[in-house]
């Protein structure tokens, strides 16, 4: 185990304070969970980001050209166009990532 020294703003602690003794848990076990939940979180992305440049569309096609052509299932239908789009847009952590990417561009200038 490593210590780390964290400074966090007073509302943040005594919100923190209140969520770990909501679940019976320390703070220090609280902190460790939600950061693990978070490393997680971004490990995945990046994982199915790299999966994802892998994929070969033409095996792709072929697999769903053995797919019979029914009706789907209520609920199973495709997005109209416009949820699709939505679903496309990029995550709020793309979206800094650009935008600190053009920030450190316009100032190198």
């Amino acid at each position: 185990m490593s210590t780390l020294s964290l400074r966090l703003p007073e509302s943040l602690h005594r919100k923190i304070r209140q969520l770990a003794d909501r679940d019976d848990v320390s703070i220090n076990q609280f902190i460790a969970t939600a950061v693990a939940e978070k490393t997680a979180a971004l490990l995945t992305v990046d994982y199915l980001e790299e999966r994802g440049r892998r994929g070969d569309l033409r095996l792709f096609d072929r697999a769903l050209a053995r797919v019979p052509d029914v009706t789907p299932v209520p609920g199973d239908e495709l997005p109209s166009p416009r949820q699709a789009n939505q679903a496309l847009q990029p995550t709020s952590r793309a979206r800094r990532k650009g935008r600190s990417q053009r920030r450190s561009r316009a100032a190198r200038g």
